[in-house]
């Protein structure tokens, strides 16, 4: 897709924006808890976003890279263009990311509305270009948060689902399930043909649909950042915006009405986002158990 990686913030500013472009004062920006955030302001006036991580996380901002680029390309909605990513040899050693500085305008009249109808564009768009034969995955591996995301390639959503996501989460935690839990989560896996169906149609997905992972951009609506892309059941990423709090009903409404949704979507839902609360009890503990468990029950039971 085109990424630029570069060996140092100097060096990228150089190769961007012309010979002797400099920094001229750095601003921490707070937002989130896995990179620090900065805004940078320009000798030549320009002010841009940067985000910095130890050096050996360099993947994460080449995945975040490679996300933002595959929601830009489906032109559908709003997204931070990304400028390369690369780590600092030259200075502190970090891995940074450098991204377009966006400042946030009024919300435009109807805000969730259009949000709701641009994120169905982006589901209805061409996935070929994204994995091999436009099945399901993505080109490479990418991150949830901090966590390892698998994109392998399957030609069926219900098997991706089940290999690529629950049953790699369900590994890691092994530690947490006692051995009749261990028989639940075997039974649930074995079941997930009887719960989950085929889409229409295969779909870019943000991945990490959450209000945090929501901004409104420089046009006034809402525009996606901190992508776990992948090319899913689009079900998925509605499932996520209802997670932790979830979206005015209006964007529920618009979204039907631009993309109507097969019978069944409440008794899936919750599966779809047991991915969700595994990945956090794997990144922070064991707070998330009982969530994870309620699930596993309330599909065995």
């Amino acid at each position: 897709m085109g990424l630029q990686r570069f060996t140092s913030v100097e060096s990228a500013l150089a190769m961007l924006f012309g010979k002797g472009v400099k920094i001229a004062k750095r601003d921490r920006v707070s937002g989130g808890d896995i990179n620090e955030a900065f805004g940078l302001t320009l000798t030549d006036g320009r002010r841009i976003f940067m985000k910095a991580n130890r050096k050996e996380n360099v993947s994460f901002f080449m995945a975040e890279s490679a996300g933002l680029a595959a929601i830009a390309a489906a032109g559908a909605i709003g997204t931070p263009g990304v400028f390369g990513f690369g780590t600092d040899e030259e200075g502190a050693g970090n891995a940074f990311l450098l991204m377009e500085w966006i400042e946030g305008k009024r919300r435009v009249k109807d805000y969730w509305e259009v949000f709701a109808r641009e994120l169905a564009a982006m589901h209805r768009a061409e996935t070929e270009s994204y994995t091999a034969g436009g099945k399901f995955g993505f080109a490479d591996d990418n991150y949830i948060g901090a966590g390892e995301q698998i994109n392998e390639v399957r030609d069926s959503w219900i098997t991706f689902f089940r290999e690529c996501r629950l049953e790699p989460q369900f590994e890691r935690a092994s530690r947490y399930f006692e051995a009749e839990e261990r028989k639940k989560i075997i039974k649930l896996l074995e079941r997930i043909e009887e719960i989950l169906i085929e889409p229409d149609h295969p779909s870019l997905l943000h991945g990490d649909l959450w209000a945090g992972n929501v901004m409104t951009g420089s046009d006034g609506k809402a525009w996606l950042i901190d992508p776990a892309v992948y090319v899913g059941h689009a079900e998925a990423d509605l499932a996520m915006t209802e997670l932790f709090g979830g979206f005015p009903q209006v964007f529920y409404d618009a979204y039907r009405g631009a993309a109507p949704m097969r019978p069944g979507y409440g008794r899936r839902r919750d599966l779809y986002n047991l991915y969700h609360l595994l990945n956090h009890l794997n990144l922070f503990g064991r707070a998330y158990l009982p969530s994870v468990m309620h699930i596993v029950r309330e599909y065995t039971s």
